[in-house]
Formats: C-alpha cells, structure tokens, sequence
C-alpha cells in the first residue's frame, strides 16, 4: 500500500520561505542560503520544484545574487514558483527575473501532491 502511495505522488518539493537560510546574523543566513542552493543544483536527484513565499520570493527578483542557479535548475527541468501575493506585498512583480507566479490554491497542490516537503 505504501509503494502504490508512492508512485501516486510527486517529485520532492523545496518550499523557501525567506531571502536568507536560518536565524541569527543576516549576512550569514545570506551566504548559507547561496550555498544552498548551488549545492542543491549540484545534487541529484533535483527536486521537481521550488516554492518561494514571503521574503524568499526576493530571490527570483532582479538583483538577486542566485538567479543564475535558479535558472540552471530550471533548464534542468525544476519547476521555480513564486508567491504572486509576496511579490504584490513587497512591490516587486515586475521584477520577478526566474520562474513563473504561483497562487495560494496551486501552493498547496503543489504541497500535498509531493513525495516530500522540504521547508527552508
């Protein structure tokens, strides 16, 4: 029953919920967060898709210093998202650099249609 659940659900999803990986010192949470992510494209399997809400849709934004690994994931075949009601809050909707918006209803298709949620 468990492998038929399996071959239901999808590919893994990384769900980033902020510009900066971890608390504590801005700067460093910064640089993990870069290192994350190219550590990320470097691995195999890739996730099927990325999520980003709140403060992390800054990182698919025009200035962001990981847009070219977000687009390398991409031509890979992960599918990049970002919350279309964070980037309306924040003002930056025109600025959106890597993948394609996302509303709250397919967030959570997304979420419940994963093999595996990872919240970063």
């Amino acid at each position: 029953m468990k492998e038929e659940l399996q071959k239901v659900k999808g590919a893994d999803v990384v769900l980033i919920t902020s510009d900066r990986l971890g608390t504590g010192s801005e700067e460093l949470g910064k640089i993990l967060m870069k290192s994350f992510l190219n550590t990320l494209w470097d691995h195999e399997p890739k996730p099927g898709k990325i999520l980003f809400i709140n403060s992390g849709v800054m990182l698919t934004t025009e200035g962001s210093e990981v847009l070219e690994t977000l687009e390398l994931l991409e031509r890979e075949g992960v599918e990049i998202f970002s919350c279309i009601t964070c980037l309306a809050f924040y003002e930056i909707k025109d600025k959106l650099r890597v993948g394609k918006v996302t509303k709250m209803p397919d967030t959570v298709d997304y979420l419940l249609g994963a093999a595996k949620v990872i919240t970063i």
